[in-house]
């Protein structure tokens, strides 16, 4: 049975870092007209009036001081702490002014490095059921590749108000229930979880529909590092029953970033290359608002959570159940779009 101190105490995280969210995220905006980090409207972007964009420095700040206020010194916490400084420097600075993805990446590679080298966190061992695979010297690469593969897949959701940032906080929620089911609240990746969950929703109130603020790659850069760093650390706890829980929690996005890989390699383009076909594209394409895009992929991102609870409280066939029904729906709008590849009669 849980004790009424980590509900109380899980309460004031998530308000205290919702209410600072919210609160700093005015200032934030006022920061990002001040010095010109606005997203201007093109032909590839949704949204048809110049947006601040800087969002995710406020999410940032909202962290340090979740982290100031909750939070434990420790190596693996400073090595966190130094990546996502990192990582919120690249961004903001492409926020300003757009960096080439290769600068990017470089960015990320060293977040990632430290994370991996400094704090010990890494992905070097997976367990389904009785089956055990031991990594050994591919732990390296293989860790450096989630981490920044976490990052671009938030990256190349973001491109509708609230679309990557309620993702993400779809995400740690169902951190913090599976933490709730299995009373497990002592692992560092279920008090950052409770952190993001509340720097998240603050944020959200001004990201949703219609958008006051964007995010920026500020934003989803940051968030797609903490979402990897919480995975990494969730395969050490008991709050993860093995790698499938964090990577099917993030289902949707992934599932898109594959679909735009397997369309650009078809096109014959860089896979780095923007577009306008990914899943909330194809959506809308399909006579659904702004909206109710962003809600529909909510709700297909909550089935995979859903999925994901029951299946890490040991009911695994409803669970696989479950994923079954998303991936056939997933194919159902495969066919009806141009997802993978053009459509006769699309451009």
């Amino acid at each position: 049975m849980l004790d009424l101190s980590n509900h109380l105490h899980i309460f004031i995280i998530i308000a205290t870092c919702f209410i600072f969210s919210f609160l700093v995220t005015f200032y934030i905006k006022k920061v990002a007209k001040h010095i010109g980090a606005i997203d201007m409207p093109d032909k590839r972007k949704v949204h048809t009036k110049p947006m601040p964009r800087l969002g995710g420095l406020g999410v940032f700040l909202t962290f340090l001081f979740g982290y100031m206020l909750f939070g434990v010194q420790s190596i693996q916490m400073n090595s966190i702490l130094i990546g996502a400084f990192i990582i919120i420097i690249v961004g903001v600075i492409d926020d300003i002014s757009p960096l080439g993805a290769k600068t990017k990446l470089l960015g990320q590679i060293i977040a990632a490095a430290i994370v991996l080298f400094y704090g010990g966190i890494a992905l070097d061992k997976i367990t389904i059921g009785s089956f055990h695979i031991d990594f050994g010297i591919f732990t390296y690469p293989l860790t450096i590749l989630f981490i920044v593969g976490c990052i671009n897949i938030i990256n190349l959701i973001d491109g509708l108000d609230g679309l990557s940032t309620g993702t993400c906080s779809i995400f740690y929620s169902t951190i913090g229930i599976i933490a709730f089911i299995k009373a497990s609240f002592g692992g560092l990746d279920v008090s950052l979880a409770f952190i993001m969950l509340g720097a998240s929703l603050g944020f959200l109130c001004h990201n949703f529909y219609p958008a006051k603020i964007f995010s920026g790659d500020s934003g989803s850069m940051f968030q797609g590092f903490m979402i990897a760093t919480i995975s990494l650390l969730g395969f050490k706890t008991v709050t993860m029953t093995s790698f499938f829980i964090p990577i099917l929690l993030l289902g949707i996005p992934i599932l898109d970033t594959l679909f735009a890989i397997i369309r650009r390699m078809i096109k014959k383009q860089p896979i780095y290359m923007p577009d306008k076909a990914h899943l909330h594209h194809q959506l809308l394409n399909l006579g659904l608002s702004h909206r109710n895009t962003v809600l529909a992929i909510y709700a297909m991102n909550i089935l995979f959570a859903f999925a994901s609870v029951i299946y890490s409280i040991n009911d695994k066939t409803l669970g696989i159940i479950i994923y079954i029904f998303i991936l056939l729906l997933i194919g159902f709008i495969i066919t009806k779009t141009s997802i993978i590849a053009d459509k006769k009669g699309k451009n």
